[in-house]
């Protein structure tokens, strides 16, 4: 089952990348708009060897995972404190938490720059701003979903309110929480386009602006290209860490796994 989804995927991206190179060179679509695949590698390896690209990754990479990572050093603990188990905090934290749910960061931009400037906090901060909702929602939702047959059995073992929290709502709450981070990943990379065309001077979002001014078509492909590049295979990343961490198990033993797990801390 797992080879055959394989097999579909990969014959699917085939697929679109033939149609990506056959298209344009048919006439099908106007290759001025969209250049045939060979055209976008070709850009691709040029600005390779001139080191540009590797310059604008690295620094885009640097900007995308910062804004990430402050998202989760701040979503996480601020999720789980809001998911309802400790009840004060959340009554307290909540409604400052919807308020600040409903403002976008690009509309904010001009009074982040005023406090931050148009440097690299700025754009990390808009970054890790759009980072932050899917992260502390969906810990929250996992915080919710915990069963509490769960608990009260895990309790019955003589677990303490912290070993109950680490080995029983940590890891039940841990697959909401990964989807939640896989999701402000992507968010990360759509986000670094907008935030390195405010005041920037490198990056891949500011290279995509530039050329899109001299109308370099391959070239803005290219940018766009490798952009999509690092979203997929971070998105790759998470998913591998993901089965080598999270206990989930599609049968429904999760549950009997936890508990394991909780007597053998206990």
């Amino acid at each position: 089952m797992i080879f055959s989804s394989t097999l579909k995927q990969l014959v699917a991206g085939m697929t679109m990348l033939a149609a990506w190179e056959l298209l344009p060179r048919l006439g099908v679509v106007n290759p001025q708009f969209v250049p045939p695949l060979s055209a976008v590698v070709g850009a691709i390896v040029e600005l390779f060897q001139t080191g540009e690209l590797v310059k604008n990754s690295l620094v885009s990479l640097e900007r995308a995972f910062g804004g990430l990572l402050l998202a989760v050093a701040v979503g996480f603990p601020l999720g789980l404190l809001l998911g309802g188990w400790f009840p004060r905090i959340q009554l307290a934290v909540e409604p400052l938490m919807e308020l600040f749910a409903q403002a976008n960061p690009v509309i904010l931009a001009h009074i982040i720059i005023f406090f931050l400037g148009i440097g690299q906090a700025a754009k990390i901060f808009i970054i890790a701003w759009l980072c932050f909702w899917p992260i502390i929602f969906s810990t929250i939702t996992g915080i919710h979903t915990v069963d509490p047959l769960l608990l009260k059995a895990a309790a019955s073992l003589g677990l303490g309110r912290w070993r109950l929290f680490i080995w029983v709502v940590l890891p039940s709450a841990a697959p909401f929480m990964f989807t939640g981070l896989r999701l402000a990943a992507g968010y990360a990379f759509i986000m670094l386009i907008a935030a390195e065309m405010m005041g920037a001077s490198s990056g891949l979002g500011w290279l995509v602006n530039k050329y899109q001014e001299s109308y370099h078509v391959t070239r803005i492909f290219a940018g766009a290209t490798v952009i999509t590049f690092l979203a997929v295979s971070t998105d790759c990343l998470l998913r591998l860490i993901e089965k080598r961490v999270v206990v989930w198990d599609a049968a429904g033993s999760e549950g009997s796994l936890i508990l394991d797990a909780a007597v053998r801390g206990h």
